[in-house]
This record gives structure tokens, C-alpha cells and sequence, in this order.
């Protein structure tokens, strides 16, 4: 993250320009501009060791005007409160736009995973888990993996709050395991999402696919998935890029193989080698002349400083937040279609809904009723998009946040100010 970039002042100039352009006044909205809690707890551990160490974790609630609040918990050393304000606002409007009935949340804990032990890990998840257990349940705020947390790490925060509850709560998280309640076609969902995306904007666009080449920056979950459905739709995935290493390969990568590879050794890409590949930077992959860019890494990944070497005609936001205000309006002048990350990776909480659903009703979908739905709510969300996109000839970011918020709005409108 660049020194100076605050993401929830970026989200707020978003929401501000939303409001203006949906004729809001400031009283419509002035709630949504501020997070309804926000809980930061210190959490000594035990290390194997037997040294005492404290970490810091977050919990932010942003909304809970349309039913109750949704989001990630994420692992990794440079998550902040601003951060974690900025994720779950962005949750919200997530939510909103693909209209499923929720609010956003978002948490984490400021911490390298990979420098700890499975029994300490395990220890801190839980410890976490019940430093914000106050503000948790499944009708208060019902948190999911993110950045370097899965469902292992799921399930030892659903377990958590069923020993201190006394009976499972299956529906306290999303994203756990089968075994305990997870939902067929969960994993892949957010990848999936971005797939259907690209192949609704290409429909609306009246492109041709075939022969298209894609670039994929995050060679995490949302980002292999995405490029392995894209792959097998007949797409040209030419780069992958994870923070170790990005990889280069004309004719196309094997993408099966490089996650098969990613699996056996450590979640890395280092060291995959495959014919007529060649070693770049993340910089140069995210500036190479393909048809799609799909930044699926962390935010502020473009930025004033690299988007005029942007050459994609399209950029899908499989991860949150990855272009700055600034870079968004350089990549429009240039003419380039931006699919906003609040439609694009929606994927994951749509699904996250219906594991919730399945939980609540104790009954089971299979997969095909799974990725059917799936298709139909983001069917659904872009053509809605699209339409205000036309019809106020706004940008599709512009476009998704005045769904997203004329929804929001509206029920706090129709809900009131209490007292």
C-alpha cells in the first residue's frame, strides 16, 4: 500500500460522487459515510515456545440496514483499522448490488501466518474469535475467509462459538468445510463469479472471445479458479502472478498444472517452470498488451504511477479495491472498461448467502443448483448495472455504487432513524 493512501477516504470520494449523481442529499446518506462499529482487540498468545505474544485484531461493522453484517477475516502484517473500514464498507455495497440481504463487515488480525505454527495459529484464530464474539452471530455478523484464512480456519472459529454457545452454530460463518456445514461450490465461487462477469460484459459488448488473452495477477483462491474456468471457456491465460514470482507465456500456461504445482509446494508459484515460459515482475505483468487484466492480489495494485502503462482493454477487479480513485480516472480517459470489484467478485459472498440459507434451513443443495443460482444473481446484478451504466452514461464503477446505494438508502428510509 502507498505511503499517504487511505482506502476508506478513497471509498468515501466513491460513495460522495454516487450520491451526486443519484440527486441524494447529504442527510440521505450521511450514515453510511461512518461505520456502525468498530472493534479493535489485543490478543496475548502463547507461542510454542512458551514466550507470550500480542497481537492486534479488528472487526469492523459498516452496515446493518439491509440484514445482518457479512465479510472476511483476513491474516496478513500490514491489515489497519482504515483498511479493514474501507473492506467492509465496500462488503455493503457488495452486497447490495448483487441484492442479497445483507450489510458488510470486515476483520483481521495484523499478523504473517506463514511465521507461525498450525497449534499457534489455531490458538490466536480462537482467541481472536472470542475477543469479538460480542458482535458476532448468525442474525448480527457472519464472517468468512479472505486473505490467507480457509476453511480450516473456519472451522476452528464456527467451533469456537458453539463451545461457548453450547450447540454448533453452523450458521455463525461461511466458507467451512463440508463436513461441517460448508456449501458445494463455495471454494470456487468467487473465481466463478469473475468468470461469469467477463462473459457478461463480453456478451453486452458484443466482443468475440475466442483468442482473447488474459493476464491474472493473485494466484490465490479467487485467481486460479478464475483463470482455470477462463481457461476451459477457451481464453488465453498468458501470465499468472503471485507475490513470489509472475510467469510469461505466449502461447498459454498450463493452468491446471500451475495449481497442481501451487498445492505441492507451499502456495507458491517460485520455481514453476513450464515450456517457452519466461520469469517477470508483477509490475510487468500488470502492464502487459493482453485483452483482459485481472488484478486478484491486494489493493492500490494500480495506481497514479503505473495506469498509464495499462494496455488491457478490460479489467476485471477479482480483488478488493486493486485500482486507486486516480488510476481509475486515468484508465478512463484511455478508454478502457473497468468492471468494479463490488459486481466483479461478488461471487464469493453470493455464495457465502446461500451456505447461510443451507444452514438456516438444515438441508443440503447440490452443486448444480449451487452454480445455477450463482449465474442467475450475477446475471441479474450486471444486466442491472449495465442499464444505469446507459442509461446515465456513467462508468460501470459509478453505475454498480448507485445501485448499490439507492438500495442501502432506500431501506434506511423506509426503516427510519432510531430513536
Amino acid at each position: 500500500m502507498s505511503e499517504g493512501y487511505n482506502p476508506y477516504q478513497n471509498m468515501l470520494e466513491v460513495l460522495d460522487a454516487a450520491g451526486h449523481e443519484l440527486g441524494f442529499i447529504a442527510e440521505d446518506y450521511i450514515a453510511l459515510r461512518y461505520p456502525e462499529r468498530e472493534l479493535t482487540v489485543s490478543m496475548p498468545v502463547v507461542m510454542d515456545d512458551g514466550r507470550v505474544e500480542i497481537f492486534e485484531g479488528y472487526r469492523v461493522q459498516h452496515s446493518s440496514s439491509r440484514g445482518p453484517c457479512k465479510g472476511g477475516v483476513r491474516f496478513h502484517p500490514d491489515v489497519n483499522l482504515d483498511e479493514a473500514k474501507a473492506l467492509a464498507a465496500w462488503m455493503t455495497w457488495k452486497c447490495a448490488v448483487v441484492n442479497i440481504p445483507y450489510g458488510g463487515a470486515k476483520g483481521g488480525i495484523k499478523v504473517d501466518p506463514t511465521k507461525l505454527s498450525e497449534n499457534e495459529l489455531c490458538k490466536l484464530t480462537r482467541r481472536y474469535t472470542v475477543m469479538i464474539m460480542p458482535i458476532l452471530g448468525p442474525d448480527k455478523d457472519i464472517p468468512a475467509p479472505d486473505v490467507n484464512t480457509d476453511a480450516k480456519v473456519m472451522a476452528w472459529m464456527m467451533d469456537t462459538i458453539s463451545m461457548f454457545k453450547g450447540y454448533s452454530m453452523t450458521a455463525a460463518v461461511t466458507g467451512k468445510p463440508l463436513e461441517i456445514g460448508g456449501s458445494l461450490g463455495r471454494v470456487e465461487a468467487t473465481g466463478r463469479g469473475v468468470m461469469l462477469t467477463l462473459l457478461n460484459l463480453l456478451e453486452k459488448t458484443k466482443r468475440v472471445t475466442h483468442g482473447m488473452t488474459i493476464a491474472v495477477q493473485g494466484f490465490g483462491n479467487v485467481g486460479s479458479v478464475a483463470a482455470k474456468l477462463l481457461q476451459e471457456k477457451g481464453f488465453n491465460i498468458v501470465a499468472i502472478g503471485d507475490a513470489t514470482t509472475a510467469i510469461y507465456n505466449p502461447h498459454g500456461i498450463n493452468v491446471g498444472a500451475a495449481m497442481e504445482y501451487v498445492i505441492q509446494n507451499g502456495k507458491s508459484l517460485k520455481g514453476y517452470q513450464e515450456d517457452g515460459h519466461k520469469i517477470i515482475t508483477n509490475e510487468e505483468l500488470l502492464t502487459l498488451d493482453v485483452n483482459v487484466l485481472i488484478p486478484a492480489a491486494l489493493e492500490n495494485q494500480i495506481n497514479k504511477n503505473n495506469a498509464e502503462d495499462i494496455k488491457a482493454e478490460i479489467i476485471v477487479e477479482a480483488a478488493n479495491g486493486p485500482l486507486t480513485k486516480e488510476a481509475d480516472e486515468i484508465l478512463r480517459d484511455h478508454g478502457i472498461i473497468v468492471v468494479p470489484d463490488i459486481l466483479a467478485n461478488a461471487g464469493g459472498v453470493a455464495v457465502s448467502y446461500f451456505e447461510w440459507v443451507q444452514n438456516q434451513e438444515s438441508f443440503m443443495w447440490d452443486e448444480d443448483h449451487v452454480n445455477k443460482n450463482l449465474e442467475k444473481t450475477m446475471k441479474r446484478a450486471f444486466d442491472e448495472v449495465w442499464k444505469v451504466h446507459d442509461d446515465k452514461n456513467v462508468s460501470l464503477r459509478m453505475a454498480a455504487y448507485m445501485v448499490a446505494l439507492n438500495r442501502v438508502v432506500q431501506a434506511k428510509k423506509i426503516r427510519g432513524i432510531f430513536p
